[in-house]
């Protein structure tokens, strides 16, 4: 019987290497559906999470920006205010609007 060096042939219908026993055994197997089994949990969670942002980024815009800038533009109109009650000489206290 003639030594194989190297190689992955068959012998009895089996890998005769220690890499072949290994690649196909059932550990290796399971390891492989469970490691295909995290990719595709990954993959569904990436989506929602993609989708979430979406919806999160566009109430966002939507909602909270329009609020923004009517905030601002309250505190330009009330700094004009106390600009001009200091130019015609009236004391300067704030004006409080839409209360």
């Amino acid at each position: 019987m003639t030594k194989r060096i190297g190689g992955a042939g068959k012998a009895r219908g089996e890998d005769s290497t220690i890499l072949g026993r290994i690649s196909n055994s059932e550990i290796v197997s399971h390891g492989r559906r469970a490691a295909g089994d995290a990719v595709g949990v990954s993959k569904k969670l990436l989506w929602s999470t993609g989708k979430a942002a979406w919806i999160a980024g566009t109430t966002f815009l939507i909602l909270v920006v329009p609020l923004i800038i009517e905030m601002d533009r309250e505190a330009q109109l009330n700094e004009i205010d106390l600009q001009q009650a200091s130019l015609l000489g009236a004391p300067a206290q704030p004006v409080q609007r839409g209360f």
